[in-house]
């Protein structure tokens, strides 16, 4: 999304907490399309350090136009087994997170205000999710009840300043291929008989079309557009056990 963010124009802070080698390659990706870009390693689950992504943000770029919360974990276990450490680290990034992000860039945006020479919104924040808001997931508890939560935050933030013009919506991709999804897909038969069953669409997902939808989401073309979930996931939503069942 960074990458895709840079194409459109934006100039992008780049947040990472583990993968440092691939911050630096997005950092370069970005900066061969003629924008700016700079590294901060923050844990987002820690509220000093969201604070302090957030104004060295601010005090290299001037101004903060876009926010994408996108951090999360999984630590799968079957509820029986969980340990409060896998349930209370999960809601940790995946959910409070989003919250510290959210209340930073909102901060941000009303201090700053409207700048119609650069868009009609206040700000745009875009949160991550994943079709597991909505779809159950056994064995995933934690992660799911994260998401099903984040739905939530998004709508009520987005209903709490939409008169300031600061539009808030999410994106929850199905698979896509990260290295999370790719990880999982050891055989070419795991992938035909576990993962392309569940997506009527018959591919997974790229990061372009991820990153696409979160372009248009952060434009004019999409102003009216707040408190809004798009699923981005080839039909996983649909339930397609349920095809040719009738």
């Amino acid at each position: 999304m960074a990458i895709g963010f840079a194409k459109a124009g934006a100039d992008v802070v780049v947040n990472y907490y583990g993968d440092e080698a691939g911050a630096r390659h997005t950092k370069s990706a970005i900066e061969a399309c003629g924008r700016k870009a700079i590294l901060f390693k923050a844990n987002v689950a820690k509220e000093a350090e969201v604070r302090a992504m957030f104004s060295e943000a601010v005090s290299e770029f001037g101004r903060l136009d876009i926010v994408v919360p996108n951090s999360a974990i999984q630590l799968n276990a079957p509820v029986d087994e969980m340990t409060l450490q896998q349930w209370q680290q999960v809601m940790d990034v995946n959910l409070t997170g989003m919250f510290l992000t959210a209340r930073e860039a909102i901060r941000i945006f009303k201090r700053q205000g409207i700048d119609r020479s650069i868009s009609y919104a206040g700000g745009k924040l875009i949160f991550i999710s994943s079709v597991h808001d909505i779809i159950p997931w056994a064995g995933h508890a934690n992660y799911a009840a994260a998401k099903g939560a984040l739905m939530l935050l998004m709508k009520s933030l987005a209903q709490e300043v939409a008169h300031l013009r600061i539009r808030v919506n999410a994106l929850s991709p199905g698979a896509i291929r990260t290295p999370m999804n790719v990880e999982k897909l050891t055989t070419p038969e795991m992938f035909q008989d576990q993962l392309l069953k569940l997506i009527p669409s018959k591919r997974i997902g790229e990061p372009e079309d991820v990153s696409q939808a979160a372009v248009w989401l952060a434009s004019d073309q999409s102003d009216y557009v707040m408190g809004t979930t798009i699923y981005i996931d080839g039909g996983m939503t649909l339930d397609p056990e349920f095809i040719a069942a009738g």
